[in-house]
């Protein structure tokens, strides 16, 4: 919950809380309706299990637009009890651990809106329009938290600054007259927890590294009963700093949209290479939701 003070129209508004105006990106700020694919890839929420409360920072915020320009920047306090504390991870030699010690976490989030503009009144991101708006957006985002993490040199502990920082694209738009859309988002992750950082020591999706990103989406004209299918894929290539090769993973899937996003069928295949192993893990899901 957060409370929020109007200070110019539209332009400028500031609020204090534990609030979601995140940084990093577009994804970062995803809504949870109204997702295209059937989750989040988890890695645009890197500060899951370091600094938030699950995406959320405890801080003061401050948002609005100038024009087609916008924004949302906070200063946030790192909450305590993070992943690698709770899992007993102590810095390494040039292996880097999340600490409870670093300063205020810094984070902004700023785009473009070349076509119709999205509402910022709440802070949660739309997923898909699924035709309802013309949307071409590029962003670019991040997140500073000075001495965040910690690593062994040469005998002492040696603290690191963390600095994440993503740029994007977002387009999503009707397509003819036909009632079918199209949405495709694209985005670039540059990580640096510190050396070789892996949360909670064995993640390859949230690491010291760089990631690629993508999904592309298409949605069928509307069936005679006002349903629709929309399906789409995804993919990601993971390059993280302790491990020789690439993570990657691709997902192809549909929605069956019922009533919009407030009641849909979602199925999904995955196929997802780690960085550690040749092997894929290949995962078929099927996702029911509704929301009133």
């Amino acid at each position: 919950a957060w409370a929020e003070y109007r200070v110019v129209e539209g332009q400028l508004y500031i609020g204090a809380g534990l609030h979601y105006w995140n940084g990093i990106s577009r994804l970062t700020n995803q809504s949870t309706l109204n997702i295209m694919t059937l989750d989040a890839p988890r890695f645009n929420w890197a500060s899951i299990g370091t600094t938030d409360q699950f995406a959320r920072h405890l801080g003061v915020y401050a948002k609005g637009q100038l024009g087609r320009f916008d924004y949302r920047v906070a200063v946030n306090e790192p909450i305590a009890n993070t992943l690698d504390l709770t899992r007993g991870l102590q810095p390494l030699p040039d292996t880097a651990a999340y600490l409870h010690t670093g300063k205020k976490v810094y984070t902004g989030y700023f785009n473009y809106q070349f076509l119709d503009k999205e509402s910022n009144k709440l802070p949660y991101m739309v997923g898909t329009y699924i035709g309802a708006k013309k949307v071409f957006n590029i962003g670019a985002g991040f997140l500073y938290h000075p001495e965040g993490s910690a690593s062994i040199e040469n005998a002492a502990r040696v603290q690191n600054d963390v600095l994440l920082f993503a740029i994007d694209a977002f387009y999503d738009a009707p397509v003819g007259t036909n009632g079918s859309a199209v949405s495709a988002y694209l985005a670039y992750y540059n990580f640096d927890f510190g050396p070789n950082y892996r949360l909670g020591g064995n993640s390859d999706l949230v690491a010291t590294g760089n990631i690629l990103y993508g999904q592309l989406g298409y949605a069928l004209p509307a069936f005679s009963n006002g349903t629709r299918l929309m399906p789409y894929v995804s993919f990601s290539n993971r390059s993280i700093e302790v491990a020789d090769d690439p993570a990657n993973s691709l997902g192809v899937g549909f929605n069956y949209f019922i009533s919009g996003h407030n009641a849909k069928i979602t199925c999904e295949f995955d196929s997802n290479k780690g960085a550690f192993s040749d092997d894929r893990t290949n995962l078929f899901r099927i996702q029911a939701m509704i929301f009133l």
